[in-house]
């Protein structure tokens, strides 16, 4: 699920491409009326022109002053927005190196490091009025029945902005990472291995694997069938898959990854019968389908992976796993 577009347009569909998900703890409960009133005083607000970034919340409909929540089926959408500046560093070192030879032209020495940091920054709040923009659009969804928290963003990185921004919003928002009983590479292995997907799921042309030793090898197959000796020999060898593209009960493709987060989604042909269709606003027909779809594909998707694993448990492995293999990624999980 692709995270989110550089451009200042409104994209016209609520979509999840790339999603990292969280489990809500149950410490947490709130009405819609008040997280929508707890996430007002964190409106988004755009770049003033010496700013370099603003984020904040901001409409999921795009609707001006229209609500930051929104529920589609008991399901809350939200939209975080991230509006950043961007200055080419080539212009900015080339009226740094000005300043600092009008300097040394005029009292006869190079400004030092410090000197130069500071005409850096000088430079810099000079030229953002006149810099590009670029908006970042990021989907959230709450699901407060099976307290989950998805965010459609390719890296966590990003995702955890937004989740520090609910969590200073939002009062007594917790989340807790959920581990699986199989960690995802050793389950990818497993199931590359012996050819054999969990039910429900199967094993599409894409993936990749990484050597765990000093060499870091990695080796990528795209379009390939993957039901080939070589990937047993090489998983045999000690490499680890970090990504497998899969399908779920032919409605949902998706890549998974190492750190439990899932990519590339596409919901198929199929998934689009199950759309309102008397519905005259996208908005709700593509928030009905990816919650939809989504959230019954997790839930077996973490059944696949073993189930939960409990508190003070270890995670097992399949046989297929080397010895010698590193901990998995942390990336948030399910």
């Amino acid at each position: 699920m692709a995270g989110f577009a550089n451009t200042s347009e409104k994209d016209p569909v609520f979509v999840f491409k790339n999603v990292i998900a969280y489990r809500i703890e149950p410490s947490w409960s709130s009405t819609l009326e008040a997280a929508e009133q707890s996430l007002d005083k964190f409106r988004f607000a755009p770049c003033s022109p010496s700013q370099e970034k603003s984020s904040g919340w901001t409409e999921p409909r795009g609707q001006a002053h229209g609500p930051l929540v929104e529920s589609v089926g008991g399901q809350w959408l939200l939209e975080f927005m991230i509006e950043s500046k961007t200055l080419p560093a080539s212009v900015v070192r080339r009226k740094v190196d000005e300043r600092a030879a009008q300097i040394e032209a005029t009292t006869g020495r190079k400004p030092g490091k410090k000197e130069k940091k500071a005409l850096k920054e000088d430079v810099t709040h000079e030229l953002l009025p006149l810099a590009f923009t670029r908006h970042a659009r990021i989907a959230v969804w709450i699901d407060p029945t099976e307290r989950r928290l998805v965010v459609n963003a390719s890296n966590v990185a990003r995702a955890d902005e937004v989740v520090t921004s609910l969590v200073k919003a939002l009062d007594g928002f917790a989340l807790a990472q959920i581990n699986t009983q199989m960690e995802p590479a050793a389950a990818m292995a497993d199931w590359l291995a012996t050819q054999e997907p969990p039910a429900g799921f199967s094993i599409d042309r894409e993936c990749e694997l990484k050597a765990t030793d000093e060499s870091k090898a990695v080796v990528r197959y795209a379009k390939h069938p993957l039901d080939i000796e070589e990937i047993r020999q090489h998983i045999a060898e000690g490499k680890r898959p970090t990504r497998l593209a899969m399908t779920w009960d032919d409605r949902v493709s998706f890549e998974l990854t190492e750190g439990m987060q899932l990519r590339k989604i596409v919901f198929l042909e199929g998934t689009l019968d199950d759309a309102p269709a008397s519905s005259e606003d996208n908005f709700d027909a593509d928030a009905a389908i990816a919650t939809g779809e989504l959230g019954q594909l997790m839930p077996e998707l973490l059944e696949a992976l073993g189930g939960e694993m409990k508190l003070g448990t270890a995670a097992a492995a399949p046989a297929v796993q080397p010895a010698t293999e590193e901990t998995a990624d942390e990336s948030a999980p399910f």
